[in-house]
């Protein structure tokens, strides 16, 4: 659980205390378990239990990972405006097109995250979005967060917002063919991690879960842990740690049905200004270890963030934690490691379509082979190899 040797700047409260600037006082722990009121949330969550469960398995199924293509519309106009094109919606129509209709796209990726704006879009042709995912055998998915903000007492670090109004919008969602979504917290190693800064993550995403599977879409829980500092590996490793004990608590005292979530962490990695670099087997190592030692085995799929990775080292680690059997899916939600070359090999002309859905399907093979262990790194081009790393990185 986190401590204050880990968690700098802030005292930890008793797990049934509520922390400055939170307005809620939650239930201790005893009142949770003995509340008639906590089996009537899990028999509301039961008509949706099976379904739940279902689509986390196929999600997580073998070779097959997600594609995340959920940017905020002011992000992929940072993505179009790298190869020359204005922000335009039929700008990002074109582009998102492009990406779920890439033939053969459906024997590697299992999910795509879409941002809401795709939810509803239709691609060039007419058809809607959607559709064309489930004809591929794509499960789509949304991202529901409503983006982060500044926390008020915090060490200048940011919280997640959204849970307002979320069941309703949950439910429109799954209406238009929605069946998983994301909630992307971050935690700031610099910045601390204060301990109001992990409670306030761990207690956003075990709500947002909640509501989620109330409404039938599968939560992917993301408290990405940044790239950004200089610290080393074993401080990334002790974080890590103090911020899933803290998830999964709360994910616990809100009944969430472990066999109907994903996870989206962080690997485990020096800081991105840290001299020293660590190889895969290194990062495949601790970041299991962290696995064995934080994540229930009920729990189907572990989908990696890449973080800023190049498109390469996200594969290598990746492949490098499935060179033994593991008690999860262990696979990959990459959005830059699966779109960097892509996109710029499109460069916004219709001309380069086939090419750049080649660029994407390369990677997306790649990525599959790694979720197999069997991915080798031969072949890869120079482009794949840049690293991607943004300071503050905003999605």
């Amino acid at each position: 659980m986190a401590s204050a040797s880990l968690l700098k700047s802030s005292t930890i409260l008793d797990k049934s205390e509520w922390v400055k600037g939170q307005t809620l006082r939650q239930p201790s722990v005893s009142v949770v378990r003995c509340n008639p009121t906590a089996t009537s949330a899990i028999n509301i969550r039961a008509s949706y239990a099976d379904e739940l469960v279902k689509t986390a398995k196929t999600i997580a199924s073998p070779g097959r990972g997600i594609l995340a293509m959920d940017e905020s519309n002011a992000t992929c106009g940072k993505r179009l405006a790298s190869i020359g094109l204005e922000n335009t919606e039929a700008n990002r129509q074109a582009y998102r097109t492009l990406l779920v209709s890439v033939p053969g796209l459906g024997n590697y990726v299992s999910g795509a995250i879409l941002f809401e704006e795709t939810l509803y879009q239709s691609t060039v042709d007419g058809k809607k979005i959607v559709d064309v995912l489930k004809e591929q055998n794509i499960v789509p998915g949304i991202k529901t967060d409503k983006g982060l903000v500044p926390l008020a007492g915090s060490n200048d670090e940011s919280w997640c917002q959204g849970l307002d109004g979320l069941a309703s919008r949950s439910a429109a969602y799954y209406q238009q063919g929605a069946r998983f979504c994301k909630w992307r917290t971050v935690v700031s190693i610099p910045n601390g991690p204060s301990a109001l800064a992990v409670k306030e993550a761990a207690w956003g995403l075990a709500r947002y879960a909640a509501i989620s599977q109330d409404n039938g879409l599968v939560p992917i829980v993301e408290p990405e842990i940044m790239l950004d500092g200089e610290h080393g590996i074993d401080r990334t490793f002790e974080v890590a740690q103090a911020v899933w004990a803290e998830v999964f608590f709360y994910l616990a005292q809100n009944n969430v049905l472990y066999e109907g979530i994903l996870l989206k962490p962080s690997m485990v990695t020096p800081g991105a200004e840290c001299k020293e670099r660590a190889t895969p087997e290194q990062v495949a190592d601790y970041t299991l270890k962290l696995l064995h030692r934080r994540i229930p085995p009920a729990v189907p799929g572990i989908m990696f963030l890449s973080g800023g990775q190049s498109e390469v080292e996200a594969t290598l680690n990746l492949n490098a934690m499935n060179q033994s059997p593991n008690p999860w899916h262990v696979s990959f939600s990459y959005a830059r490691a699966l779109q960097n070359t892509c996109l710029k090999t499109w460069g916004g002309l219709p001309e380069n379509v086939a090419a750049a859905q080649e660029a994407l399907l390369v990677r997306a093979k790649a990525n599959s082979l790694a979720q197999l262990g069997k991915y080798t790194g031969e072949g890869e081009s120079e482009e794949a190899k840049k690293g991607m790393f943004v300071k503050g990185y905003v999605y």
